[in-house]
């Protein structure tokens, strides 16, 4: 069969449609981009906004119409919303299967289900059959996503993610370090470890393992020259884990330590599991001891009960730690959560605009004023994508800023040197200086 896959969400899900990608093939299917010439499509969906949630929505709308021209395709809904909202997803007839976040490496066995007419829900947990054996057709040549814990134990009050994506599984050391020996051999030279909250990596498994550690025995594959992981969690960030990160120019320099909010009464709130001052410190002890880094961040505004000070200990913290860039969300409640159950939605949607669009307008200041910092300077770059219609490459220094630089699309995948020559509140630009 001709399958084709729709992701949205986070890189976790980019992960796992990967791993699925792979697994259909192996089976003898081919995977294809358009829909249209598509015998199935699997849809891997994302819950953790109310705006996510309704991107999967929309798709099912077009793929309904989709099915009206073709009465044979086949309709997958994987991911978070499928773990939420699986019993109601199978009452849109353009549905035919639907599956959660830890049963992605049945995919070949549920295509053929739902190709002999089977309408089903399969919610079980096969986490542990993905290792580094399972087949992964990837989306870059250079760089690859290793997934190396499931799920979060951290139920902050407003998440959905523990529910949809369950408790905390690591995988053994030996068998990521066996995936990244393995991708080091094909050509990678970036890998990424990703977890929900990646900081937990190893706690479950009794040995010993850790993230600080699992990142030592990486560095002993000499061919990986950079190292990233996403995404942490500031109560867990530990100091053995920044004295590892200073230990060496390949792990990356970009760290993101989402807070939520700058105060103190919000963060209770929210369940967050740390105060304003502990995260400050935490960013204090990075910058100190980790030259060159960049500090991001997620915030969400308009919790349930914030007020005009609450926002404005959001402010004040942004201007003093100066991230490098910031992910914005409206406050919205998700299903099942302790904050949608226990606590009123009653900032008004006025009110939550209003102070996104404030932060945004600060945020951008703060980022131009630190891009500036950049120009006339000779960054390592490695080349990750085209830019349409210019004939100019963007690429990624360790520190995470984003580059964009004139050159052939042989140089995709391959570190350059840039001097920069100007800057934006966005992506630095400059021209190939060296190798």
């Amino acid at each position: 069969m001709k399958v084709a896959f729709r992701t949205f969400g986070c890189q976790m899900n980019i992960s796992d449609t990967e791993a699925m990608m792979g697994l259909l093939r192996l089976a003898g299917h081919s995977i294809v981009n358009s829909e249209e010439e598509a015998d199935a499509v699997i849809v891997n969906t994302c819950a953790v906004r109310e705006k996510s949630e309704d991107k999967l929505y929309g798709k099912l709308g077009q793929l309904k119409a989709q099915k009206k021209r073709n009465a044979k395709l086949i309709v997958g809904v994987c991911g978070c919303v499928a773990e939420k909202n699986s019993d109601e997803l199978l009452t849109h007839r353009e549905v035919s299967f639907v599956f959660g976040t830890r049963a992605i490496s049945r995919v070949a066995e549920m295509l053929s289900r739902a190709s002999a007419g089977e309408r089903f829900i399969e919610l079980g947990d096969f986490v542990d059959e993905l290792d580094s054996e399972t087949p992964r057709l990837r989306t870059s040549k250079h760089h690859a996503w290793i997934t190396i814990i499931y799920g979060c134990d951290k139920f902050c009050s407003y998440c959905i993610v523990p529910y949809t994506r369950g408790r905390e599984k690591s995988r053994r050391m030996e068998d990521i370090l066996a995936e990244a020996h393995e991708l080091a051999k094909l050509g990678y030279r970036e890998i990424t470890y990703l977890g929900q909250n990646v900081d937990s990596y190893g706690k479950d498994l009794g040995d010993g393992s850790s993230l600080a550690t699992l990142l030592k025995e990486t560095l002993k594959i000499e061919e990986i020259e950079r190292l990233w992981f996403l995404t942490s969690y500031p109560r867990d960030f530990s100091d053995e884990l920044i004295e590892v990160i200073a230990s060496s120019e390949r792990i990356s320099r970009s760290i993101h330590l989402p807070v939520q909010s700058g105060s103190d009464r919000i963060l209770k709130a929210m369940n967050r599991g740390y105060t304003r001052e502990y995260f400050l410190n935490l960013t204090r002890r990075v910058k100190e001891r980790v030259q060159d880094s960049s500090l991001s961040t997620d915030i969400i505004v308009g919790f349930p009960g914030e007020t005009d000070d609450d926002y404005n200990d959001t402010v004040s913290l942004i201007k003093e730690v100066r991230f490098e860039r910031v992910n914005l969300a409206m406050y919205s409640p998700r299903e099942g959560t302790l904050s949608a159950r226990k606590l009123a939605d009653d900032v008004p949607q006025q009110v939550k605009t209003k102070r996104l669009n404030d932060l945004l307008a600060l945020q951008k200041h703060i980022n131009r004023e630190e891009n500036e910092k950049y120009i006339d300077e000779v960054l390592d770059v490695i080349g990750e994508g085209k830019i349409k219609g210019n004939g100019k490459i963007y690429g990624r220094t360790m520190n995470n800023k984003i580059v964009i630089y004139e050159a052939d699309l042989d140089k995709i995948g391959v570190p350059v040197k840039i001097r920069i020559e100007s800057v934006s509140a966005g992506p630095l630009y400059g021209e190939i200086v060296g190798r």
